[in-house]
This record gives structure tokens, C-alpha cells and sequence, in this order.
């Protein structure tokens, strides 16, 4: 149930709710997919954390707005969380700035910043700190990680390990902090969830990073490492759609093997997951198993011009969630089912991935 003061309060808050379950059907609709399986309470606050990071993205994926306006706007937004200055004047002005380069429904979403903020502002204190650390880290990192001084893609592995911490692990940590102070249970394996929870988080993120290489591209920047490139012999700067280069595929199956390895680590998270909390390892469990059904069509397909010749489909989204709520309640059989649906797949050792 939504907390309010009174109950005109209480009949804005159910509003800002259903346009919280709304609009995530319009920005993602594998999170609008996988955040209802969480238990009810949890899923209110990880929808709207979830469009704070959106907000977030859409001012530093932005086409139109200089350097120094997406600082302005990631700054007044993170003001905005801490509930230091009001919403209202900052998604009116970002929403009037953004006047192309990204979807209806990301523009509707940031002109809606007060609906947001107003059900971020009624959570406890433990959850609103860990929303606002995310929003913090992530628009702290945009400066370092402006898409226009990568062109010809990142230095090497710990730089992209970087980039991958500010948008996605950063995420993993805010996961982890909702889930134990939702649950006692979850909270008991604490230390090492917090352990795995940013390879959680890259794992996603580089899943995303391989499967998006063209529309990035096409975006003049480029988030793979040079230096794993390099080494193969192949130069990032000629990097083309279907270029059939042996010295590429060699680079993008050492990368396959990096998020695989990740991957792995990301189960192991979910089994820190008791399961008495099934609704908490379906969400992980989902977002996993897809990750790596995409890594084998990438791995299976390493020429692939367009992100759509490598999206899983409709029939692997629904195998993903029949085979989880099979096996979702034993550590033993989702190993196995780990091992099947990576069968094939490179794997890198992390601790001895090179860093130049």
C-alpha cells in the first residue's frame, strides 16, 4: 500500500502509480516484463527507480543537448532526487529541450518528472538513499563518458569496466540495497550479494553494449575496448556493418567471453536469492537466461549488421519463462540450465582478462 499524509495525498500517489505502470510499458518492455514478478511493494520502487535511470539516460543519450547542458540537467536532476529543488520546473524545461533525438515516450516521461518524484519522496529512508546514490553515480559519469569523445571506442577492458560501473553496475548495487531491506532473508546474504552485485549489472550492460554495436555506430560512438582489438590485429577506427573480419570476430568472441563470465557471476547472485523470495530471483532469473540466449546469437552470428538479426525471440522469451518457473526453486537444476543455454560459448577467467 502507498503511505500518504491525507487522502488527497493518497488518491495523487495511486495516480502517480499508474502512470508509473504505464509509461514502463512505452520506455522497456523487457522491465515492464520482468519488474511485475517482483512482491508488490518491491516492484513500486524498482519501477520508479528504474524511470529515474531512464531519465537519467535520456539526458545523456540525448543527440540535442550540448556538454555542458547535460551536466546542467544531470545535476538539477540528482537535486531533484535528493528533493533539494522541485521537479516541476526541471521536467518542464528538460522536456522543452529535447526537441528530437528521442522517443515520445522518454520526452512524456521527463515532462512527467513530478509524478515520478512524488512517489520516490513517499518510500523510506533506506530506499530513497538508495535511489538517490544510483541517480548520483550516474549522473556523476556522464562527463567522463560523453558519447562524442568515443568514436573510436574505449581504451581498454578496465575502461570499459568503468563505463559499464556508472550505467549498469551502479544499478546492480542499488538492486541488491532494495532487495535486503526488503526482505530479511535476502539481507542475510548481504555480503555476498554485495560482492557479485556489479558483475550483476555489467553482465547486462556488455550483453546490451555487443548486441547494440551498429545503432551505437550508427550514432558515431563506439563502447568496445581498443585494446581488445588491438590484439587480434583489427583497428576500431574501420570498424563497418557486415565487415567479415577474422581479427573483429576474434575481439568480439574474447568480449562474448567477458560478459559470459559475468553472466556467471550474475547467477551465482540469484542463488544468493532464498527462495523464499521466488517473485525477487524470477525478475533476476529472466533478465539473466535472456542475456545469455542473445550472447549465442551474437556468438552464432558475429557478422550481424542490425541489433534485430541478433534480438531473441518472442518463443525464447517465453522458454526463458517457462523453464525458470520449472527450475526457479532449485540451485542444482538452474546450474544446469545455465550450462545448457551457454553451451557453446566462450568463457574468460576475469581475474586474468589482460588490461592492455
Amino acid at each position: 500500500m502507498l503511505m500518504a499524509k491525507s487522502q488527497s495525498d493518497a488518491h495523487d500517489l495511486n495516480a502517480d502509480l499508474r502512470y508509473q505502470e504505464d509509461i514502463l510499458q512505452g520506455v522497456s518492455r523487457t522491465f515492464a516484463l520482468t519488474i511485475p514478478q517482483l512482491p508488490e511493494r518491491l516492484r513500486m520502487v524498482v519501477g520508479n527507480a528504474y524511470l529515474l535511470c531512464r531519465i537519467a539516460d535520456t539526458i545523456e543519450d540525448s543527440s540535442v543537448l550540448t556538454i555542458e547542458e547535460k551536466k546542467r540537467f544531470g545535476e538539477e536532476f540528482v537535486a531533484v532526487v535528493r528533493g533539494d529543488t522541485s521537479p516541476d520546473a526541471f521536467g518542464r524545461d528538460l522536456a522543452a529541450a529535447l526537441t528530437g533525438g528521442c522517443l515520445d515516450a522518454e520526452r512524456d516521461l521527463v515532462r512527467n518528472t513530478p509524478c515520478v518524484i512524488r512517489l520516490t519522496h513517499s518510500f523510506k529512508p533506506e530506499e530513497r538513499d538508495a535511489l538517490t546514490r544510483c541517480v548520483r553515480i550516474m549522473c556523476g559519469g556522464m562527463e567522463d563518458f560523453q558519447e562524442g569523445n568515443f568514436t573510436h571506442g574505449l581504451r581498454d577492458v578496465p575502461h570499459l569496466d568503468a563505463y559499464c560501473y556508472h550505467v549498469a553496475g551502479v544499478v546492480g548495487e542499488m538492486l541488491c540495497a532494495l532487495f535486503c531491506a526488503h526482505s530479511a532473508d535476502v539481507a542475510r546474504n548481504r555480503e555476498g550479494l554485495e560482492r557479485l552485485a556489479v558483475s550483476f549489472g555489467q553482465g547486462l550492460q556488455m550483453t546490451n553494449i555487443l548486441k547494440d554495436i551498429w545503432d551505437d555506430k550508427a550514432r558515431n560512438v563506439v563502447w568496445l575496448p581498443q585494446s581488445v582489438f588491438e590484439r587480434h590485429g583489427f583497428d576500431l577506427r574501420t570498424i563497418r556493418p557486415g565487415q567479415s573480419d577474422p581479427a573483429f570476430r576474434a575481439g568480439l568472441r574474447e568480449l562474448v567471453g567477458i560478459a559470459h563470465a559475468h553472466l556467471e557471476n550474475a547467477l551465482a547472485y540469484t542463488l544468493l536469492i532464498p527462495t523464499s523470495e521466488m517473485g525477487i530471483r524470477r525478475f533476476c532469473l529472466w533478465a539473466l537466461f535472456m542475456a545469455v540466449l542473445t550472447l549465442r546469437k551474437i556468438h552464432a552470428n558475429p557478422d550481424f549488421s542490425s541489433g534485430r538479426e541478433v534480438k531473441i525471440s518472442r518463443r525464447s522469451v517465453k522458454a526463458t519463462i517457462l523453464a525458470t518457473h520449472i527450475a526457479g526453486g532449485s540451485d542444482w537444476m538452474l546450474r544446469q540450465l545455465f550450462r545448457v543455454a551457454g553451451s557453446g560459448l566462450p568463457k574468460i577467467d576475469l581475474k586474468a582478462t589482460p588490461t592492455s
